[in-house]
């Protein structure tokens, strides 16, 4: 089955009534968590970034109390998933001053995290490409937000 351009779901949707799209929109929201997790964001994260930043922030530092230190195999496998997450959340968000904040919060979690991450490559490696994107969305920011930010960074 062929997928339908973005104009022809565009303009399908038009024609739609509010009931059947909201209907749609249940029914998409069913068949994959991103999707629902999506809409979730939309819906009632959106309006308020602020607060969505703080939780995406309580997430990470769940998620890294709860990473197994007994091997390195393991913590850089859940580093990883941290940060693919933490991506997934940036991705619903689409603004690159969250991105840039959520990006910097991951390296000073990961820079702070204890086993050092010094002591693997991979995990250096890591953090040194996140710091670099956290840079270039900062350039694209207004100029008082990248002095805030490249403050953060500094302190990194």
């Amino acid at each position: 089955m062929k997928a339908a351009t973005i104009k022809d779901i565009k303009t399908e949707l038009n024609e739609l009534s509010t009931k059947e799209l909201q209907d749609l929109c249940l029914r998409l929201s069913r068949f994959k968590l991103e999707n629902k997790e999506l809409l979730t964001y939309l819906l009632f994260d959106s309006h308020n970034e602020s607060q969505y930043i703080e939780n995406v922030k309580n997430y990470i530092d769940t998620e890294f109390l709860a990473i197994n230190t007994k091997s390195i195999f393991y913590i850089k496998k859940s580093v990883r998933k941290i940060l693919k997450n933490v991506k997934k959340y940036i991705r619903y968000s689409q603004n690159k001053a969250t991105e840039a904040e959520l990006l910097i919060y991951f390296c000073k979690k990961l820079k702070h995290f204890k086993p050092s991450i010094k002591r693997s490559t991979q995990l250096q490696n890591l953090y040194n490409r996140q710091l670099l994107q956290a840079k270039k969305r900062i350039d694209t920011l207004h100029e008082d937000l990248q002095y805030d930010y490249n403050l953060l960074i500094e302190k990194l």
